[in-house]
């Protein structure tokens, strides 16, 4: 009765938004290092995707986001990410904010698309913010502009949210008629709080319900391709 409800509300809606997290791109095959299971090398990323360990630890920096960049090597976007690009197209969404920096919406043919969290796909010096090749980053290069350390144009723990993708995002969230939330456990500020900001109807879906998320609409536990796949819309 929930995916039949839902497939009624997606009909009716005028102005869709779309909020994802990790769950969405962890059925690609990215892992997610926020879960439980999520760890690398037994160290906490919040103490890896820091400016700290960017300036102090740019080693240990490096070989992570190295080894981010050769995961997404080995994913691609699944139907999911498909069928939300199919909705754009439709007239169905209007905007796809999202926590991920996977770049797989955008592979997958959204076009609308707001990435709070960054991109990991380019490059730029943190000194001077010059931009740099992947190549660069990848062979540890340093910066050809003023010889600082390359990282990926990534928020990372303790910075600011791109201001216009979260101003954005904000305001089409809150003009929305219906926001589907997807994946994401809204453990991270100030993202988990833009559910809040809608006086339309909302709806989570998430294969772990998350004990923190705010109060919905409707609720759909699951596997987001799985829950998208029975979706008449």
């Amino acid at each position: 009765m929930t995916i039949k409800r839902l497939s009624e509300w997606l009909q009716t809606s005028t102005n869709t938004v779309i909020l994802t997290g990790a769950g969405m791109s962890t059925e690609s095959g990215i892992p997610d290092f926020r879960s439980a299971s999520g760890w690398w090398k037994n160290i906490n990323p919040r103490a890896v995707a820091t400016t700290e360990a960017l300036t102090e630890n740019y080693s240990l920096f490096h070989e992570f986001y190295k080894m981010r960049l050769e995961n997404l090597e080995k994913a691609a976007p699944h139907e999911g990410h498909q069928i939300l690009a199919d909705w754009e197209q439709r007239g169905i969404v209007s905007l796809v904010a999202t926590q991920n920096v996977d770049g797989f919406h955008q592979l997958a043919g959204s076009q609308k698309v707001e990435e709070l969290h960054g991109s990991i796909r380019s490059i730029r010096c943190h000194r001077c913010q010059q931009a740099a090749s992947m190549e660069h980053f990848l062979s540890k290069a340093s910066c050809s502009h003023c010889g600082g350390k390359l990282r990926p144009n990534v928020v990372l723990f303790g910075e600011s949210l791109p201001q216009i993708s979260w101003h954005t995002s904000m305001e089409a969230i809150k003009k929305a008629e219906l926001v589907l939330v997807i994946g994401t456990s809204l453990e991270v500020y100030p993202v988990n709080q833009l559910p809040m900001m809608t006086s339309g109807k909302t709806v989570y879906i998430n294969l772990d319900m998350s004990q923190h998320a705010t109060p919905f609409d409707l609720k759909i536990e699951g596997k987001i391709k799985e829950v998208l796949q029975q979706l008449e819309v």
